[in-house]
């Protein structure tokens, strides 16, 4: 196969009749989607760690059976991007969209840009993710776009590396604005040439505005330039290349109510969630007008079937009922995993390390109180988390006991729909809002151990760190506080004006009290029952925390301190009024100078 346009010393010409491969203005053109969850996508990496990606509700499932019903309805077929990571996580899903007549590629094992990875460790990322998406799909892996942002030209020995490595084509070059003036041949699919191996380059589209290159081609430019605009571009270009349109959108996109992730910056968030209830109409237009194809199949290309090697036999298989993955094991009954129901969710974690296993009878009893208000958006991203925390301190026996401080939205429906059945899980309702620290003391009174964590329903510590903080609740120690403010602990994504007031708060508390501590606001403690529960407090929001730690501090009680990171909350908003919680720290810390003073006069 040989194209005609522009290749170095070589001349422009990719109108119509000069381009060799056969198409015309309604096609065939190439459909490629990127098959990820919404907590996968590039402009969230900055707030969320891959670590944490087990702990979000998934809604991939359901999303890419909407996806795949609607090519359905087209007769469309499509090449779907996937990451390695999500076909090993969900073999079954990948094995569904390959059954339903879709080619499988590869956008590495994580979703990372090309400028994190040196050649070295891209070679090993792109061999990890063909190895989990050909055991998931049963098909030779022959194509690959970055998972994050385009290639540059400075990027371009990527395509030397995926043409050594076997691959056959790519589709990672985006060239926008004018980033390839100098080569305006990249704009179109091309052959790429190293030693005597070839890839081809299927660019994302775009429109020529005065000189610089507009994306046309689908997903986010879909939802944020005008639709008139893009679709007469896209009708610009069938009229004038026989170069094929290739078009791309995301399974999330296809999920207008995906969790809003609030602490990414603002330009994120309009990126992620503009339009979104528009997109089905906007990919029905370009599906129904033009015909599309996967790349593979443009391409003239047939990936090869691959044996599976002997742990096929423990892949559940997977069909479809009413729109949901269901998968069936072998020897068992139907098991749902689709539809973002977070049931059952406890019985298996996912968090990296290991995971030693302890008899029941040695474990240690130990209560973890969780108050929630309004938090019915993260409670399956606190089940996810909680069922990791289960899966690997297994040296503890936990009960989790969730007090609902009179939630006005569905927290309590789904705190009994998510935790209800688990004979370890106590759900306690108050008849008023009454604040986070009338919460922790609900709990703590409800707790029939001695050893009481309490932890912020949002997760914004991660209590996998109770491993190393409870072991600090030794004989005199009445409370463990987690301290992101200590010289080894660590503040992520947190805003500077909000960290520089904590830590003056600190500053202040460190004065009045005996205990010189980094931190004294975290809800993140393992407190001694026989001592928090005496505690009388005044205040029953988040001054009481502080409260709590002051009035121990003044009975004489020791308190310990563990270095841990705090990261901003993922989903939702924080519920703390600011400057009246300064207002009140300040009254706070002066009836605590009062209390210690009086204190010592008696003395």
């Amino acid at each position: 196969m040989r194209v005609t346009a522009q290749t170095p010393g070589g001349a422009l010409s990719v109108r119509r009749s000069n381009f060799e491969i056969d198409a015309s203005a309604t096609g065939p053109h190439i459909l490629t989607v990127a098959l990820e969850d919404y907590y996968h996508v590039g402009a969230f990496n900055r707030v969320i760690q891959r670590g944490q990606w087990y702990r979000f509700e998934r809604r991939i499932e359901a999303s890419t059976m909407r996806t795949l019903d609607l090519l359905d309805e087209f007769q469309s077929r499509a090449t779907f991007f996937v990451l390695g990571w999500v076909a090993d996580t969900m073999p079954e899903l990948i094995r569904v969209v390959a059954e339903r007549g879709h080619e499988i590629a590869s956008k590495g094992y994580y979703h990372r840009n090309i400028r994190q990875l040196t050649p070295a460790e891209f070679r090993d990322d792109l061999a990890r993710a063909r190895e989990a998406l050909e055991r998931a799909g049963g098909h030779r892996i022959i194509g690959y776009r970055v998972a994050d942002d385009w290639f540059q030209p400075a990027d371009l020995w990527a395509l030397d590396v995926l043409a050594d490595e076997g691959y056959e084509y790519d589709s990672s070059v985006g060239p926008i604005l004018r980033s390839y003036a100098s080569e305006p041949w990249r704009r179109f699919a091309h052959l790429h040439r190293y030693n005597d191996r070839t890839l081809w380059e299927l660019p994302i589209s775009t429109a020529d505005v005065f000189g610089f290159l507009v994306p046309i081609a689908g997903g986010n430019y879909f939802r944020q330039f005008p639709e008139r605009m893009v679709r007469r571009a896209v009708a610009q270009w069938t009229r004038t290349y026989t170069a094929p349109y290739v078009m791309y959108f995301h399974t999330w996109e296809l999920d207008p109510d995906q969790p809003k992730i609030n602490s990414a910056p603002w330009f994120s968030r309009v990126r992620q969630y503009r339009n979104l209830d528009r997109m089905p109409h906007i990919l029905r237009y370009y599906l129904k007008r033009y015909q599309f194809t996967t790349a593979a199949g443009y391409l003239g290309l047939t990936p090869t079937a691959i044996r599976m090697d002997t742990r096929e036999t423990i892949l559940p298989r997977a069909r479809v009922s009413g729109g949901v993955m269901v998968l069936k094991p072998a020897g068992s009954g139907d098991a749902q995993i689709g539809g973002g129901d977070a049931r059952g969710l406890l019985s298996a974690g996912s968090a990296s390390g290991p995971v030693l296993a302890v008899p029941p009878a040695e474990r240690i009893p130990v209560s973890v109180v969780i108050p929630c208000y309004n938090e019915e958006l993260i409670l399956p991203y606190l089940a996810n988390t909680l069922a990791s925390v289960e899966a690997h301190l297994t040296a503890y026996a936990f009960t989790f006991i969730f007090v609902d401080d009179h939630s006005s939205d569905g927290t309590n429906e789904a705190l009994h729909r998510i935790f209800g059945d688990r004979p370890n899980c106590v759900i306690v309702r108050h008849a008023t809002n009454q604040g986070v620290a009338a919460g922790i003391v609900t709990g703590i009174q409800r707790a029939t151990t001695d050893i009481v964590c309490s932890m912020d329903c949002d997760c914004t510590y991660d209590p996998h760190e109770l491993q190393h903080m409870i072991p600090l609740l030794a004989d005199g120690v009445d409370l463990v506080t987690a301290s992101p403010y200590h010289a080894l602990g660590k503040v992520r994504n947190v805003p500077a004006w909000r960290l520089g007031l904590s830590k003056s708060l600190s500053g202040l508390y460190r004065i009045v009290l005996h205990q010189r501590l980094a931190t004294y606001t975290s809800c993140f403690r393992v407190y001694r029952r026989s001592a928090a529960a005496t505690v009388q407090l005044d205040n029953t929001g988040f001054l009481g925390v502080a409260e709590m730690l002051g009035k121990l501090d003044l009975r004489g009680s020791k308190i310990a301190e563990y270095p841990t990171t705090l990261e901003v909350r993922m989903i939702g908003r924080s519920k703390m009024k600011v400057l009246r919680t300064i207002a009140g720290h300040l009254g706070l810390l002066a009836r605590l100078a009062f209390q210690r003073l009086a204190t010592r006069r008696k003395s």
